[in-house]
């Protein structure tokens, strides 16, 4: 079994989700800043930024963005693709992690997309995530993340699916099998991922440990970490209010004044 988001896996990342609309995503974010935001928005910080997606085209729209993640496989194919473009014009990369990043610089907003937060398993983890976009948004800054939502987690179940994708010598083919404990609030998701490239077949296993959240706790977690919730909403249509068949959420929240991080 292979580390989570290695080599393997995130060298058929990108393909696996070539159909994810990460431009409407972007649209969605840039809509809930303009709507929400305390002042304008020039800086971006994306934990969790995984190939670099959402943080390249927010550069595309203007902003500046600094991209984080702990996986060095996945920032070395958002670096890749980054070399492509102007100097100027990049997303600054790092490899860390979500819950101990340090930088000396401040934004105007933070963003942790594609259910960044649901990989922090325990309490501790999710409150160090938490604190690491406070500590490095200005007051009234924004937080935007998705992440799964509790109540359709448990109505709907966890399912087994097949998704395949074309690649440029080839395709690849991601089986995903779950598991739900209630108990701790996890969904493990197995992935065995079969490569077919250029007459070679290659595979993949990993298992990715998720975590949902209910509202209340939602809010609890954002209360300790100095963040007061904006609004939780259905993803991607934010105003509607999220039910049992709303599988993920998007919560805003705005940093505190005031708060000694």
């Amino acid at each position: 079994m292979s580390e989570t988001f290695g080599v393997g896996y995130s060298e058929i990342y990108d393909a696996i989700y070539h159909d994810k609309d990460y431009a409407a995503e972007c649209d969605l974010v840039e809509r809930v800043l303009s709507a929400r935001a305390a002042g304008p928005v020039r800086r971006i910080l994306d934990l969790g930024c995984g190939t670099g997606r959402h943080a390249e085209l927010l550069v595309e729209r203007g902003y500046e963005v600094v991209g984080v993640d702990r996986s060095p496989h996945m920032i070395a194919q958002a670096r890749t693709r980054a070399e492509k473009r102007p100097k100027g014009n990049r997303p600054d990369y790092h490899v860390a992690d979500v819950r101990s990043f340090r930088i000396e610089q401040r934004f105007d907003a933070a963003i942790m997309m594609f259910a960044v937060l649901c990989y922090q398993l325990e309490d501790a983890d999710v409150s160090a995530a938490l604190q690491t976009a406070r500590m490095h948004l200005r007051d009234e800054g924004l937080l935007l993340f998705d992440c799964w939502y509790g109540p359709a987690v448990l109505r709907q179940r966890p399912a087994s699916r097949t998704k395949a994708a074309p690649t440029a010598n080839g395709r690849v083919v991601r089986a995903s099998k779950s598991e739900l404990d209630e108990t701790r609030r996890r969904i493990s998701v197995h992935f065995h991922v079969d490569r077919i490239m250029a007459g070679e077949e290659r595979q993949t296993d990993e298992t990715h440990a998720m975590r949902y959240f209910f509202a209340s706790e939602i809010e609890g977690f954002l209360g300790a970490a100095g963040f007061s919730l904006v609004r939780i909403g259905a993803m991607p249509d934010f105003d509607k209010d999220p039910d049992e068949t709303t599988w993920n959420v998007l919560v805003a929240a705005r940093a505190d004044r005031l708060f000694d991080a």
